[in-house]
């Protein structure tokens, strides 16, 4: 599994409501404060800076768990590809939804865009492949397949052919052809 570990805990929107509640709280004290050490009282500015200290780390806290969600949403594309589990669905905000649709399509177009007239499909191997070539066989007739070379080979159900990895991973998933591990 990949970093994220195929899970997303679910959107803590109680806890980030209520840290956001007591920042506007410590924030609205400090500017009271600001304006009466303003007129002189000094002995304001060490709880002044206090209060702005704890915003600072409230803030840090909230980004960091906000950005490692988006580092697991983002693992996740890789892990499953363009639809999510329900299972993980439930478990996202509304706003991470959205963040997930747009990194999706922004993917997709670049996959589009680079790799000739297919594009190229970064997805597929995640890690490299020990071999160029696998042996498969076929679980049902398909018909003629045209590899690289021009070469044709029949698939026939039953039949096993040792061919390049990246021809046949399409049939894999499609179930037309399975990979045969000696």
């Amino acid at each position: 599994m990949g970093p994220a570990g195929g899970q997303l805990p679910p959107f803590r929107t109680e806890e980030l409501r209520q840290a956001l509640e007591e920042m506007r709280a410590l924030y609205e004290r400090n500017q009271a404060d600001v304006s009466e050490a303003k007129s002189g009282r000094t002995d304001l500015i060490f709880l002044i800076r206090f209060r702005h200290c704890c915003l600072l780390r409230n803030q840090r806290c909230l980004l960091a768990y906000l950005y490692d969600r988006l580092l697991r949403i983002r693992a996740l594309r890789w892990e499953y590809g363009s639809v999510l589990p329900n299972t993980v669905q439930f478990h996202m905000s509304a706003e991470e939804v959205e963040w997930f649709n747009r990194y999706k399509k922004s993917l997709a177009t670049y996959m589009r865009s680079v790799g000739g007239e297919e594009g190229l499909d970064l997805t597929q191997d995640i890690k490299p492949p020990k071999s160029l070539y696998i042996e498969v066989r076929c679980l049902r007739d398909h018909g003629e397949f045209e590899i690289d070379d021009g070469t044709t080979i029949l698939l026939k159900k039953n039949s096993q052919h040792f061919l390049p990895r990246w021809k046949c991973e399409q049939l894999i998933r499609q179930g037309v052809l399975e990979h045969v591990l000696s």
